[in-house]
């Protein structure tokens, strides 16, 4: 079945940096547009980034531009996503997950479990 896996959240002071893996199986890995999605208490979860099949295309949510960076090894079937600069509105669950087309609204076909960041003043 498929399986999307989420490492590298952990706590971090204000303007530290984090790296985040997501590990896909059990899926064709280079046919899916891949996202990053977040989640903070009590609010909706909310688009992230995403990145097409080749990686050759990156759209990001105007609160996260400039400063994380979506990435992908398509011979490792993993999904990346750099956090610099990071402040304490970016504490949340981030969610993998695997879009069906290249739009921040599109269906999802699958969501990793999630990993907890947190952002210190």
């Amino acid at each position: 079945q498929v399986q999307l896996v989420e490492s590298g959240g952990g706590l971090v002071q204000a303007g530290g940096s984090l790296r985040l893996s997501c590990a896909a199986s059990g899926l064709t890995f280079s046919r899916y547009v891949m996202g990053w999605f977040r989640q903070a208490p009590g609010k909706e979860r909310e688009f992230v980034a995403a990145l097409s099949w080749s990686g050759g295309s990156t759209v990001y949510a105007d609160s996260v531009k400039g400063r994380f960076t979506i990435s992908r090894d398509n011979a490792k079937n993993t999904v990346y996503l750099q956090m610099n600069s990071l402040k304490p509105e970016d504490t949340a669950v981030y969610y993998c997950a695997a879009l069906r087309t290249y739009n921040r609204n599109s269906p999802i076909d699958a969501w990793g479990q999630g990993t907890q960041v947190t952002v210190s003043s």
